[in-house]
């Protein structure tokens, strides 16, 4: 028997006479394109291709063959597979090692960083400009539908329209099917005549040819209260722009909800209002967290044991941090009482399709790559480049990588980027100590641990590797870190599951830590951690670390960075006033006395091991 993860699984020997087509097809053996066995005439043995989804239970079918063997009264000789008694990793991809959410590729902090803040500045500082604007667009709109043909309507375009048309000055314009065309619906809207009065003004002066030619604004007559570094994000809110607006606001309240809450995009958009209350004041007086409830369709039964399709309340529900309830805040504003958050009906302004229900997802994905180019194009319109959204080094942003991405963020950069929205410490905290976002199984914990325990297989990985090739570490945890750094091979190779991650963090001895923003790594020991003087926590706080904690480990690296440090702390202080330069300098040299420290107190993996 051969295999890898790469290469087709040959099985020695035939199957059995009772592994007829039924039973193959049974276990998973005979899918069209996808882990099929192929028999190979004259040499008695059959092959298996493994493709994901069905590779573990192709293999897993494989081990059905050899114990049915074993009880049939006539043997077929098939021998046990290796992965039965050694484990599958060498013979699926590596992907599938972990599988699920855990294969799914994070969003990069430069992407996910600028994109949360243009997700929420929409939300909080340009929601009432944009409902406003969708408002006044609708006023017009229905307007210009009911308005009757009347002298005085006649004479308010004539008045409305004849200046600008014996200036040759812009018209008002809008797209329309991929071109530019006159804004009818807008100039009747504003001026009361009909769209017959219109349609022969049009025909009369060929103002066609002329929108094309002059096309101009629509500006609606409404104040913008919205702000970008001080200054209104808008002069006037275009008419033409108000639905792709409103298009924008839905998608940013979504990315919102998603990433904030670590839901799965399925229970994002099973929402409906009313799913957020505000809480009511305890007791003593205190007002607690806002909760989100929602409700579970697929596995909804009553106490017979029959399906109810409206669906039961979930029994856990998440807690809401600021952020989450002002976007659905703002998408109960969009929606009528008692419909989902993102009927379809409500936020498809087109009316694409017929039906009822959320958007799909993979309307979704469109939606957010819509958002990403007009965020873009505001961001250049405001000269904010640095608040640019880069593309993700793994493709699309799509609508199901923010429950990975917020665990990945949380677990590995407690100060990134993403820091500019939210500070990260402070949702780990929400996590573990106030149920956010929790659930009774499957719930963005296990996802928070199995992304900690990638982390620090990775943080071992590179120590050892680093002292093997004759690095020194410093600290009070450095013989700490030596022992848990020898051990690294440890981790290599295991499929890292929620239980494996919880038996994992559960083993101190194993666990450092990478805190890149504070020069060090933390071998975390609860008794002395300096960051949790309020209570025992199973992991540490590393946007709260502490000088003087004994679980502190520094490296060459660390050192070096310092010093990088420094010297950029130097720079800024020669171009600063003097109480702020000589601050600026006064940090310079005490990073530069850590880094001196380690290279006096550093040990290496030889003078430990001899």
């Amino acid at each position: 028997m051969t295999g890898g993860s790469s290469d087709r699984i040959r099985y020695e020997g035939a199957p059995p006479i009772w592994a007829g087509p039924l039973l193959l097809t049974r276990y998973g053996l005979t899918r069209p394109g996808a882990g099929a066995w192929t028999p190979n005439k004259g040499a008695g043995n059959f092959d298996i291709t493994p493709s994901a989804g069905d590779d573990v239970r192709g293999l897993g079918a494989l081990t059905r063959l050899w114990a049915f063997d074993q009880l049939s009264a006539r043997l077929a000789g098939i021998g046990r597979p290796p992965w039965d008694e050694l484990g599958a990793d060498d013979y699926l991809p590596s992907a599938t090692s972990t599988g699920g959410e855990n294969a799914t590729e994070p969003l990069a902090e430069q992407t996910m960083g600028p994109l949360l803040v243009w997700a929420m500045r929409m939300v909080d500082d340009f929601a009432d400009d944009i409902f406003a604007a969708w408002a006044e667009h609708q006023r017009l709109s229905d307007a210009a539908r009911a308005n009757p043909s009347t002298l005085a309507g006649r004479a308010a375009l004539e008045a409305f329209l004849g200046p600008l048309i014996a200036a040759r000055a812009p018209l008002p314009t809008m797209p329309h099917k991929g071109k530019t065309s006159l804004a009818r619906y807008y100039i009747a809207g504003l001026t009361g005549a009909s769209r017959s009065q219109i349609q022969t003004l049009v025909s009369r002066e060929g103002l066609v040819a002329a929108a094309t030619q002059r096309p101009g604004p629509c500006p609606l007559d409404l104040p913008v209260t919205g702000r970008i570094g001080g200054r209104p994000w808008r002069e006037k809110i275009d008419f033409s722009e108000a639905p792709g607006l409103m298009r924008h606001l839905g998608t940013a309240a979504f990315v919102v909800c998603s990433y904030l809450t670590g839901m799965r995009p399925g229970e994002v958009l099973g929402l409906r209002t009313g799913c957020c209350p505000d809480p009511e004041p305890g007791s003593d007086g205190k007002v607690g967290r806002h909760l989100i409830r929602s409700h579970e369709y697929k596995t909804a039964t009553d106490e017979h044991g029959n399906h109810q399709s409206a669906g039961v309340e979930r029994e856990v529900p998440w807690v809401a941090i600021a952020p989450v309830v002002n976007a659905i805040r703002v998408l109960e504003r969009m929606v009528p009482d008692g419909h989902l958050l993102f009927d379809h009906h409500v936020h498809d302004l087109h009316k694409s399709r017929p039906g009822t229900g959320s958007l799909k997802l993979s309307a979704l994905g469109d939606r957010i790559e819509d958002f990403v180019t007009w965020a873009n194009t505001e961001a250049a319109a405001h000269q904010l480049t640095g608040e640019t959204i880069p593309p993700d080094p793994h493709g699309k942003v799509g609508s199901g990588r923010f429950r990975r991405s917020l665990a990945w963020h949380i677990a590995r950069r407690p100060n990134g980027l993403v820091a500019l929205a939210v500070q990260y410490g402070h949702l780990r905290t929400a996590f573990v100590s106030e149920g956010y976002a929790s659930r009774s199984r499957g719930g963005i914990h296990d996802l928070i641990d199995v992304e900690t325990v990638l982390a620090v297989a990775d943080t071992v990985s590179d120590l050892h590797d680093d002292l093997e090739a004759g690095g020194g570490i410093s600290g009070p945890a450095a013989r700490r870190g030596i022992k848990a750094a020898i051990h690294a091979p440890f981790f290599a190779g295991t499929a890292i599951s929620s239980t494996t991650a919880r038996r994992l963090l559960a083993n101190e001895d194993a666990m450092i830590y990478d805190n890149p923003q504070a020069f060090l790594l933390c071998h975390y020991k609860r008794e002395q951690a300096l960051c949790h003087r309020d209570g025992i926590k199973e992991t540490p706080s590393l946007d709260r670390c502490v000088p003087g904690c004994g679980n502190i480990v520094r490296t060459d690296e660390h050192a070096a960075r310092l010093r990088d440090r420094a010297d950029a702390l130097d720079k800024r202080a020669a171009h600063t006033p003097l109480p702020v330069g000589d601050r600026l300098r006064a940090n310079a040299d005490k990073l530069r006395g850590i880094a001196a420290h380690h290279d006096r107190t550093r040990i290496t993996l030889q003078e430990i091991t001899g």
